[in-house]
Parts: C-alpha cells; sequence; structure tokens
C-alpha cells in the first residue's frame, strides 16, 4: 500500500466517530449552484454597468430656477 491510502485507512475510522449522518450540508451541487450564481449576477452587473455608460442624459432645469431667470433678465432690462 502506498503512504496516502495507510493515511487514508487509519484516518477513516476517526472521521466516523465525529461524522454526524443526520446533518445535512450542501456539497459539491451546492457549490457548482452558488458559483453559477456569483458568475451570473458578476455577468449581469457588469452588463448593466457598459449600458449605465452610454446613457447620455440631461438634467432638466428645476421649474423655480427656470422661471426666476427669466423674470431676473427681465427687470434687468427695464433698468
Amino acid at each position: 500500500m502506498s503512504a496516502m491510502q495507510t493515511a487514508v485507512t487509519q484516518l477513516v475510522p476517526l472521521a466516523a466517530d465525529t461524522f454526524d449522518k443526520n446533518k445535512v450540508t450542501p456539497g459539491l451541487l451546492g457549490f457548482i449552484v452558488f458559483a453559477a450564481l456569483a458568475l451570473g449576477v458578476w455577468g449581469l452587473m457588469k452588463s448593466m454597468s457598459k449600458h449605465m455608460g452610454r446613457v447620455d442624459f440631461e438634467e432638466a432645469p428645476e421649474p423655480a430656477a427656470a422661471g426666476a431667470a427669466p423674470a431676473a433678465s427681465a427687470e434687468g432690462s427695464k433698468a
């Protein structure tokens, strides 16, 4: 036997004492699903960032500021 096989055969009985068969763990399938979701979210965030960079948005002036500007200029031209 190889050293690895010997080590495994000696450590398996120790693990059997502490292993709880009623405990449920996610295992490899849970990790794969979590990794797929993480990659999907990363891809969506990257795509959203690219699309938001393409948006050309000009904010409209506030109605109070727009109404005050013509009145101020009209008063200034009277004087």
